[in-house]
Formats: C-alpha cells, sequence, structure tokens
C-alpha cells in the first residue's frame, strides 16, 4: 500500500452458491445463460462481474481477490436478497477460520425465529445478522428482543442495517439500553447518502456499537472513484464518535461489479485527508478488535504482468 501498511480486514462482504429467493412477494434468482446477471425485483441487473458465468460467489473466488488485493481477512453478512446461507457459511467458517468470520441469519420475516436463532449460534455462529430495513419499519417485539437478550449473554454479535435515516434508529436505541453488553454493528455507513443518516452513525457512542462503510462506494457510485464525498463523510463520522469506532467494508461482491476489489478500499489509503493511523484503524485495527479476529496472514504485493 502507498501510504499505510496493516494487515486489512473486510469487515461486509458477501458469500453465496446459488441466489434463488422472494423477497417482498419479487423473485430474485440468477439468469440463464449469462448467470453473472439476476432477475432483482422484476429488473435485470449484473449482480456479479461478468466472468463469474455459473452464479457462484464462492469463498475460493474472493480469496484469490483477498489475497490479490492484500485483504487479510473477511467479516461475511448476509441479507435476504442473496437467499440464506447459513449451511455454506458454516462451512466457509470451519474451512477458513482464520480468513473469514460468518454471520448467521435467522428467518426473521417469520414468527418462531427464536428457536432457528438458538440453533444457528449452537452450530458455532459467533454473530447473526438482522436485516431490519427489510423487515416492517416497527421490526422490535417481543421475540426479537428475546433473541438480542439471548446473543448478548452468549456474546454473539449483531450485525444489523436499517431503515434509511432514523426511522429505526429509536428501536435499535432501546437494543442497546436493554442490552448493554450486546456487540453490535451497524452496516452501510448508516446509509450515508440518505437524509438524516448521522443519526445512525451517532449509535456508536454507545461503547459496544460500532458503524462498518459496505457499499459506500456503492451509495457515492454517482461520483465514482476516488470517493471525496466517502472520505469526507468518514471524517464527519470520525469527528461524532471517533474513528476507533468505525470499520471499513466492501460489500463484495456486487459493488466490484463497478470497481475492482482493491478500488473498494484504496480510495481510502491514497488519501490525504486521513492520517496513517486513521487509516490503520479504520482498515484494520478496529474489526480486529471488535471480530476477534488472531494472527492475521501476511499477503505480499504481487507485480501485474501489465507492470
Amino acid at each position: 500500500m502507498e501510504e499505510v501498511r496493516c494487515k486489512i480486514i473486510d469487515a461486509h462482504a458477501h458469500l453465496w452458491l446459488n441466489v434463488d429467493t422472494v423477497v417482498n412477494g419479487s423473485p430474485i434468482h440468477a439468469l440463464e445463460p449469462n448467470r453473472s446477471r439476476s432477475l432483482f425485483f422484476g429488473e435485470e441487473r449484473q449482480m456479479l462481474p461478468p466472468y463469474m458465468t455459473d452464479g457462484q460467489n464462492t469463498a475460493e473466488r474472493f480469496l484469490s481477490n483477498m489475497d490479490y488485493a492484500q485483504v487479510s481477512a473477511a467479516v461475511i453478512t448476509q441479507e435476504f436478497i442473496d437467499g440464506l446461507q447459513n449451511d455454506y457459511l458454516l462451512d466457509v467458517q470451519h474451512r477458513y477460520p482464520t480468513r473469514f468470520f460468518c454471520f448467521g441469519m435467522p428467518e426473521t420475516r417469520q414468527p418462531g425465529f427464536l428457536a432457528q436463532a438458538e440453533a444457528l449460534m449452537a452450530q458455532g455462529f459467533r454473530g447473526l445478522k438482522i436485516p431490519a430495513a427489510r423487515l416492517p419499519q416497527q421490526f422490535l417485539n417481543d421475540e426479537m428482543m428475546q433473541m438480542f437478550r439471548m446473543m448478548s449473554h452468549r456474546d454473539v454479535i449483531l450485525g444489523i442495517e436499517l431503515a434509511d435515516g432514523d426511522a429505526q434508529v429509536g428501536q435499535l436505541e432501546e437494543v442497546i439500553q436493554e442490552c448493554p453488553q450486546l456487540k453490535i454493528a451497524i452496516g452501510h455507513f448508516g446509509m450515508v447518502t440518505r437524509p438524516n443518516w448521522m443519526s445512525q452513525i451517532r449509535l456508536a457512542r454507545y461503547e459496544n456499537v460500532y458503524v462498518e462503510s459496505g457499499g459506500i462506494t456503492w451509495l457515492f457510485n454517482d461520483e465514482f472513484y476516488p470517493f471525496p464525498s466517502a472520505i469526507k463523510a468518514i471524517k464527519g463520522a470520525a469527528d461524532e464518535v471517533g474513528m476507533e469506532k468505525l470499520m471499513w467494508g466492501s460489500d463484495y461482491p456486487r459493488t466490484i461489479t463497478a470497481i475492482t476489489y482493491k478500488m473498494s478500499y484504496d480510495f481510502v489509503t491514497k488519501s490525504k485527508e486521513l492520517t496513517d493511523d486513521e487509516k490503520r484503524m479504520f482498515l484494520s485495527d478496529n474489526a480486529r478488535r471488535f471480530f476477534g479476529f488472531g494472527e492475521l496472514k501476511e499477503l505480499p504485493y504481487i507485480k501485474n504482468m501489465s507492470e
């Protein structure tokens, strides 16, 4: 890296073997013959880089990208639009325990998910993901709070993405106050390009709440690389809660249909607006501490054929 050397951790990425699901009554599945594209809420979308023609977004392909970009470890989250990937991600966690931290995801769109959440924790998931933005705006109910209490008692991390702005902030603050020991990672940098996004960031003033930047290059895609407004937003969030509460995330693989995987973080390393210490915290140290990564793999720089 040009300005700072550290073992980078990606705090927000996705993996799947196949996508075939329904969200809000709309099917999401790979399209033939080019299975890098998907039917997405009734529209054809480039879900994967076009060379991934089998529709599979596997750990091995991501590891190749990670090794090339010198990313030592990654946190694998889930989303309803991927379909539940618990079986595959449990296998990934077992096969690559030093490279990946994988979130399990209960089916919180249906009542009775508490038992499933307990089973996922018993299987070994150390984090559970709740895409609250895709749930009813009033997502917090008795069963959900029971799950959060159980997670807190078992030291299981909550990954959560909220609806735009402050629509669900009050509910998450209620969870934080009820379960002060529950570690929480808020995703998508609070949906930074939406009104009132800073209300989500301010939740990281609580001790066990952190924010990750998965999708920030997508949110600033109209501006595009090197995303100066994203850097401004990172600095603004740091002013509110401290750089030690912020973590980099790529939202791989959808974001790399527009940019390379390395570009999803090197706009940070190349920035002159952030100090070396701030870059290390954002790209490595904070996620390592929060997710409990141990010794991280040292990845050498490999020259391109074009250099």
